[in-house]
């Protein structure tokens, strides 16, 4: 019995991270021997669970219905481990984590590293990503990303305060092309665009009409020089003259204070709901992600000076806004 669920463990893993390598770095065992349970498994059930080619795995409809069953067994199975585990008053264990790309600063530093600190029994298993991922399907104990993109019966609990998407350029740019002054001036100069795959379109930069009759959207399709799904890659390119990028305002703070880089059309450029941690809300919090929430919002009570400019901003109410209703986000507007 305990070889016939550590395989069911071993296809699981396999058929969330679609492949060996990713399946066997979160199990903490070799590619090869994530092949071989599985080999084995097959050979017991007589049929073929995946279909391996030299760059993906894919489930047979064998293991689509394998799957589709042990599933939720298993998922009630690590709720009971956790249930036992809460016995302890140590939290302990694997943490997995699904983070936007943007918001991979949030952990960075000081942050992880004192969570870390404080918990030397816990391990955390970060994937940075922007890609629509049902985190519980996918094995993850809870997410951090925009509170726009989080459905509603998720528990969100705040990481930053409001955050502001903001246009630079180099001086160097704006002395040869001149400066926008609203939006839809953008169409006449050369821009730096994101998207989120390479199958997916163009972000289409949004703004929002300032005045007292304010309040109005624009959006403007920009020309795009240069269309990447790095946004570091635009700053590089706005750095060096190329063209004008929009960008989260923290990614580019120190470049706009050494003089490297200069925002317009700032007053377009309204705040928007920052990043969350988020979880299910039918899954009870493991002592470990009950850890992580307590020293997030430790953090945010006596932030660091960088975390201090996100405090300094108008706070998000509580509830999470409706997926399908997106500011400026930037990262997952849809067609």
């Amino acid at each position: 019995m305990p070889e016939d669920l550590n395989a069911m463990a071993v296809f699981a893993a396999v058929a969330e991270a679609r492949g060996f390598r990713a399946a066997g770095e979160r199990l903490g065992v070799s590619a090869s021997a994530v092949s071989q349970t599985l080999r084995k498994l097959e050979g017991q059930l007589g049929v073929t669970l995946v279909q391996r080619t030299t760059r993906s795995v894919h489930l047979t409809e064998a293991g689509e219905r394998l799957y589709a069953s042990v599933r939720p067994a298993l998922e009630e199975l690590r709720t009971a481990v956790a249930a036992v585990g809460e016995l302890s008053d140590v939290p302990r264990g694997t943490l997995r984590l699904l983070v936007g790309t943007a918001a991979d600063p949030v952990l960075g530093g000081p942050l992880l590293a004192g969570f870390l600190t404080d918990h030397p029994h816990v391990r955390l298993d970060v994937v940075v990503s922007d890609e629509a991922v049902d985190i519980v399907a996918a094995g993850f104990d809870a997410g951090i990303q925009l509170g726009e993109w989080i459905d509603r019966d998720m528990v969100a609990v705040p990481v930053t305060g409001d955050i502001r998407m903001t246009v630079v350029g180099a001086p160097a740019y704006f002395a040869r092309r001149g400066t926008p002054r609203q939006p839809r001036e953008l169409v006449e100069h050369e821009c730096l665009n994101w998207h989120q795959s390479a199958a997916a379109a163009p972000y289409r930069w949004e703004f929002t009409e300032p005045g007292p009759d304010g309040g109005r959207e624009i959006t403007v399709a920009v020309p795009a020089r240069v269309l990447s799904t790095d946004s570091a890659v635009n700053i590089r390119l706005a750095r060096a003259g190329l063209g004008l990028a929009i960008v989260y305002e923290d990614e580019v703070r120190d470049e706009i204070a050494r003089g490297e880089l200069v925002p317009v059309l700032q007053e377009f450029c309204e705040p928007f709901p920052g990043y969350y941690l988020y979880y299910p809300q039918r899954r009870h919090a493991s002592p470990a992600l009950r850890a992580l929430i307590d020293h997030l919002r430790r953090a945010r009570q006596s932030p660091s000076p960088r975390a201090a400019r996100h405090a300094a901003r108008a706070e998000r109410p509580t509830s999470v806004a409706a997926k399908g209703q997106p500011r400026r986000s930037g990262r997952r507007q849809q067609d």
